[in-house]
């Protein structure tokens, strides 16, 4: 699939995917930052923002689309970072392809799954994905309109205004999603999965990865810290102060400054 993308600065190429009914728009901010440093690439997943909708989605396919995005940017050795779905995506990259990678950076995702975590996320999505396939909005003449008809399925207003990124006006002045709400719902499942820990024997070398975690976040419990270091065995963790799980929003300067640190590691 080719996936639309925002391209910024000069320098070695840096790939960031964004996470769950993000966009590339999610990250402007952070990668003009990034600009001084490295040739920013922001795509937007499948599904989401300005990229092609399909019926699937899965991280074999999120994986193999940033395949072929590097291979369209002749990108032979590139810097990866992701933000929660964008972080599966990229650890399902690099064990795939490790030798195309000179660093990862992963924002508050753990490769496993955590049960207990899982289901609290999962009814979670289930309620946003529900709440905005059963607003009408052919009958919403503002974001306000839109904002109070999801009130009901999302109370958190932080959340909202997140998923409210994705109306826009079509050429007949009307609202519609960015994001395939159906094909997200239909597809919950897999996008919750992550690496079986039981199963998981592969080891990756040869680049720096860091983990962040957020301070208020249990996305990564501490106890996966082991497992995950036995996948990659350089990994880092650093848990950012202050931030919960949208990190680059909560705390976007620790962000990239860990960014900008894998650049320094991989010399």
């Amino acid at each position: 699939m080719k996936l639309f993308y925002r391209k910024y600065g000069s320098g070695p190429p840096l790939i960031i995917l964004h996470g769950l009914y993000g966009s590339s728009d999610n990250w402007s901010a952070i990668a003009k930052n990034l600009s001084d440093t490295f040739t920013v690439y922001l795509p937007d997943q499948r599904n989401h923002g300005r990229s092609p909708h399909n019926d699937i989605h899965d991280y074999d396919s999120m994986r193999d689309d940033l395949f072929e995005l590097a291979k369209d940017l002749n990108l032979n050795k590139f810097f990866l970072a992701g933000h929660s779905m964008g972080g599966k995506t990229a650890i399902s990259f690099a064990l795939k392809w490790p030798e195309m990678l000179l660093g990862m950076l992963i924002a508050d995702i753990s490769p496993f799954i955590n049960e207990n975590q899982k289901l609290s996320s999962y009814n979670q999505h289930i309620s946003i994905l529900n709440g905005m396939l059963s607003l009408d909005l052919s009958e919403v003449s503002s974001r306000e309109e839109a904002d109070s008809g999801l009130k009901g399925a999302i109370q958190s207003e932080k959340v909202r205004g997140f998923i409210l990124k994705n109306l826009q006006r079509t050429h007949d002045k009307r609202f519609s999603w960015k994001i395939n709400a159906s094909s997200l719902l239909s597809n919950l499942e897999r996008i919750m999965e992550g690496i079986d820990r039981s199963e998981s024997s592969q080891q990756i070398y040869g680049f720096p990865v860091t983990f962040l975690k957020g301070e208020k976040s249990d996305y990564i419990p501490d106890t996966d810290f082991k497992d995950i270091q036995r996948v990659f065995p350089a990994a880092e963790f650093v848990t950012v102060s202050g931030a919960g799980h949208w990190i680059h929003a909560d705390n976007p300067g620790a962000v990239i400054s860990y960014i900008k640190k894998l650049s320094e590691d991989s010399k």
